[in-house]
């Protein structure tokens, strides 16, 4: 015990200590920010469900799928603020994708210095704070997303039923989690590119047999976790609410050019404002280490980054920071990649911009905790969790109000109007 002790007892302690950053940096004045609109109709689903066994679907009268709302309610039970309550959600996924990004950036570069860096950077990264600590399901498809990717990767190498069997449980919460899930699926046959091929030509085909045929145990339990769905009244409302967020197939001959080409602008000022900065410079430099060094590892993690981007540039509807959100930890992991350099004037270059990554990082994150009307975010987010009606100020207080008032005439009645 003392020898591993002495062995490992640094990377405990880093790890440690990242993982408290990362959960105080989450919890603490959760509930600062206003709530937001798709926040207050989440958590109000699941305080109905909690209430009500029969309408256990009810998100799905809105095309959403109703696992995050199903993770609110044990929360509700225990937690007074319903607000807070549904955050904690996001704060723990948010921790669970912490440990994923360390475990598949060790598993892919076999470096516990490239898995710290990638989980620092996504520790404190404004991009990925700001929504651990939203009532919002984006935080949990992310998690998934990043297991799914972890289960695929170790699949390639192991071949083990085990871990098919709970990559299709990880792939399947993405699916009852939010319909960009369909994106794991697509990209799921790409970690082939990591595959160990025996030399032998028979020996491939066994190889390839048996990488299929976990595959198709992988989706099997996934898309079987997904059907729970068709229990309830609703599901069809699945696939008509996608339509009103992306175009048809057809858009890609028939318009292609917009509004394709004037994202690639918001998604760079995204990336500055909320990577922040330098984190635009470290990402390329990184795939391009990264590439010298471990081209397969790297082409896997550009392929689940970029082309989900690329895809949801071209066929959203409606384009936000967050809906991007789940793309973004390999883009973290590529970053970190960068470290894996070897010229030493390349290193100090490197770890320069990462302690300009670090002190941009935390003065923003200092504004999202203390006074977040203060922080400067892209224009986009403003517009909808700091301004305008989705942005819920003075809720709480109206809330305290009318407590107060029952309180003293608990006969009495409150007309609540509902036009205009």
């Amino acid at each position: 015990m003392k020898k591993f002790w002495q062995k490992w007892k640094k990377p405990i302690l880093m790890g440690l200590g990242i993982f408290v950053l990362a959960l105080f940096l989450r919890i603490y004045n959760l509930t600062t920010l206003p709530v937001f609109g798709d926040e207050a109709i989440y958590i109000r689903w699941a305080q109905i469900m909690r209430a009500e066994l029969g309408l256990r679907f009810v998100p799905l009268s809105d095309g959403k799928q109703p696992l995050f709302m199903w993770s609110v309610i044990p929360f509700l039970k225990v937690l007074t603020d319903p607000v807070f309550a549904g955050r904690a959600v996001s704060v723990v996924t948010g921790l669970g994708s912490l440990v994923g990004i360390f475990l598949l950036t060790f598993y892919l570069f076999k470096s516990k210095k490239t898995a710290f860096i990638a989980s620092l950077i996504y520790a404190i990264s404004p991009f990925s704070l700001f929504f651990d600590r939203m009532a919002l399901v984006d935080s949990m498809l992310t998690m998934f997303g990043i297991w799914t990717l972890l289960g695929a990767v170790l699949i390639t190498k192991t071949l083990r039923l085990d871990i098919a069997i709970l990559t299709g449980f990880s792939l399947g919460g993405a699916l009852l989690t939010k319909s960009p899930a369909l994106f794991f699926v697509l990209l799921l046959p790409t970690t082939i590119l990591l595959a160990n091929w025996p030399k032998n030509k028979k020996k491939r085909l066994v190889y390839l047999g048996k990488l299929v045929s976990l595959w198709v145990v992988i989706l099997v339990i996934a898309y079987g976790m997904y059907n729970i769905l068709r229990l309830g009244p609703n599901f069809h409302m699945l696939g008509a609410r996608n339509q009103d967020y992306v175009f048809p197939i057809s858009h890609l001959w028939e318009n292609p050019k917009d509004p394709f080409i004037f994202r690639p602008k918001e998604i760079f000022n995204w990336f500055w404002l909320m990577g922040p900065s330098v984190l635009v410079f470290l990402i390329p430099l990184g795939i391009y280490i990264g590439w010298k060094k471990h081209k397969r590892q790297t082409l896997t993690l550009v392929l689940w980054s970029f082309l989900p981007i690329l895809a949801q540039a071209e066929y959203a509807r409606v384009f936000t920071v967050r809906y991007i959100l789940f793309s973004i930890p390999p883009l973290f992991i590529l970053a970190a990649a960068g470290f894996l350099a070897k010229p030493l004037r390349l290193k100090r270059i490197l770890e320069i911009g990462l302690i300009i990554f670090i002190l941009h990082s935390l003065t923003l994150n200092f504004s999202l905790l203390t006074q977040p009307e203060s922080a400067k975010l892209p224009r986009v987010m403003r517009s909808g969790y700091l301004e305008e009606w989705t942005a819920g100020y003075g809720i709480a207080e109206v809330a305290d109000f009318l407590r107060n008032e029952w309180s003293q005439e608990p006969e009495g009645q409150i007309v609540v109007g509902t036009e205009g």
